[in-house]
């Protein structure tokens, strides 16, 4: 009972040695975002498999667009973190209980916004964006179904950020490894027994998602020895709600700059075809997993230095930055030979089309390099985003997405047409991918040094 005790006992991380506390915080909450991969994950190979490829093609065409949906929800979860993080390392209770019931409320106005909002332009956008006729109502259909189960996403996110605020990885992980399992019975129960096809994974994943949102409040309510949470604290105040916005609006417009990159890119890539776009949702899904350890890292590294910062230690996140981004470089060096040696494997548990697999894998060697300079710019990004500077790693996305990736892939799909490929060369897509990655792992280690972020804490 002691060793269970502590191990969901929230993490400290102002005391003891800083690498250990990364990487005790880091491998729970890693677990905990492979089971939440699993969710796009499972779809997919369930729909590739026992429906089919334009199937699988529809359910990843969906991706940017319910990416582009959720930025909302993202920037309430990372602000959330960030004054969390910091309350709790200063021991400020009552200012942590306003917040987190500031959040709450938030959450509740913010998904019926977004539900209401995105049943509307859900069709639009994959009009505009050339999704192929052939999967256009599949990816309506699926995309519609995912928003209707949009608060159970949202407060999943929010209530996950808010425990890893606290410094407690280990429930979000296991919330999230029960619902991953009923996710995967849902997905074949619906698609197999019941053939509701690209429906079905749809459904699953919504009442996954709001098993994991009720456990972590669960979670939340029983830890009163930190906060409390009456009725008083779910009235908004306005001092709260407001440094949740100036935290998190960066962050989530961060996300929303991806998301709108990808939307833009997923025009070029529509049009080359339902085989494409097919692979490019392959090749998004081991890119998630394989990317998994760099998130998981950069939200490391923003609890750590908030509750430090929180706590008036500098020199403290000083050295545990060098820590974490040997921990996170290192990580991400084993994955990336893992995926020139695996890779191929892996690609064939979505689809059993060998061509396709063949495609996939060659896409996904031109990106493999790219991820060991996503580990540096991740954890940089989270020592600034802890110590209450979002605002740079946002001004850094849009530079890397919006002024690099998106013109050259355009660019270099354009100059590379010819006879043979009268559309061009449709590598290109990843190659511009790879380059944005190390670019902007480079200038946010000339921000990270300037040492601007110091000076940033909430007040």
């Amino acid at each position: 009972m002691n060793f269970l005790k502590k191990l969901f006992a929230p993490v400290d991380m102002t005391v003891g040695k800083p690498w250990e506390d990364i990487l005790i915080f880091t491998v729970p909450m890693l677990l905990g975002n492979i089971a939440q991969q699993l969710y796009n994950a499972v779809d997919s190979v369930v729909v590739g498999n026992y429906v089919g490829d334009n199937a699988l093609a529809a359910v990843g065409s969906a991706g940017p667009i319910i990416n582009l949906l959720i930025v909302l929800f993202i920037g309430i979860s990372v602000g959330a973190s960030i004054m969390v993080s910091q309350y709790f390392g200063a021991r400020n209770r009552e200012a942590l209980s306003m917040t987190i019931g500031s959040c709450i409320t938030l959450t509740a106005i913010a998904g019926i916004v977004m539900t209401v909002v995105g049943l509307i332009v859900v069709r639009p956008l994959l009009v505009i964006l050339n999704t192929p006729t052939s999967i256009l109502d599949w990816s309506t259909s699926y995309l519609q179904i995912i928003l209707l189960g949009s608060v159970g996403l949202a407060y999943y996110n929010i209530l996950s950020g808010i425990l890893r605020g606290l410094g407690d990885s280990i429930s979000a992980l296991v919330y999230l490894l029960v619902a991953s399992g009923l996710n995967i019975v849902l997905d074949l129960l619906f698609v197999i027994y019941f053939d509701m096809g690209v429906n079905g994974v749809a459904w699953a994943t919504i009442l996954a998602q709001a098993v994991s949102a009720i456990l972590c409040f669960l979670r939340l309510s029983k830890m009163k020895d930190l906060f409390e949470l009456k009725p008083s604290h779910l009235k908004m105040s306005k001092t709260h709600v407001m440094n949740i916005v100036r935290l998190g609006v960066p962050s989530g417009v961060t996300q929303a700059i991806m998301s709108m990159a990808m939307l833009i890119v997923q025009s070029l890539t529509n049009s080359f075809g339902e085989q494409f776009i097919a692979a490019n949702v392959i090749v998004m899904r081991v890119d998630g997993f394989a990317m998994l350890p760099n998130f998981s890292f950069g939200t490391t590294m923003t609890t750590y230095a908030g509750q430090n910062i929180g706590a008036g230690d500098q020199e403290r996140v000083v050295k545990g930055s060098r820590q974490g981004l040997l921990l996170g470089v290192g990580t991400s060096a084993i994955i990336t030979l893992a995926i020139l040696i695996f890779g191929k494997h892996l690609m064939a548990i979505f689809t059993p089309t060998e061509e396709l697999v063949e495609l996939s894998m060659n896409m996904m060697r031109i990106l493999a390099a790219g991820y060991i300079a996503m580990a540096v710019t991740q954890c940089l990004s989270g020592v600034m985003r802890g110590a209450g500077d979002t605002m740079t790693p946002m001004w850094i996305s849009i530079v890397s997405t919006i002024l690099i990736r998106v013109p050259l892939a355009y660019g270099m799909v354009w100059m590379t047409r010819s006879e043979q490929f009268p559309q061009g060369r449709r590598e290109c897509i990843f190659i511009s991918l790879l380059i944005s990655w190390v670019l902007g792992a480079l200038i946010t280690s000339i921000f990270y040094k300037r040492g601007k972020w110091k000076g940033k804490a909430v007040k």
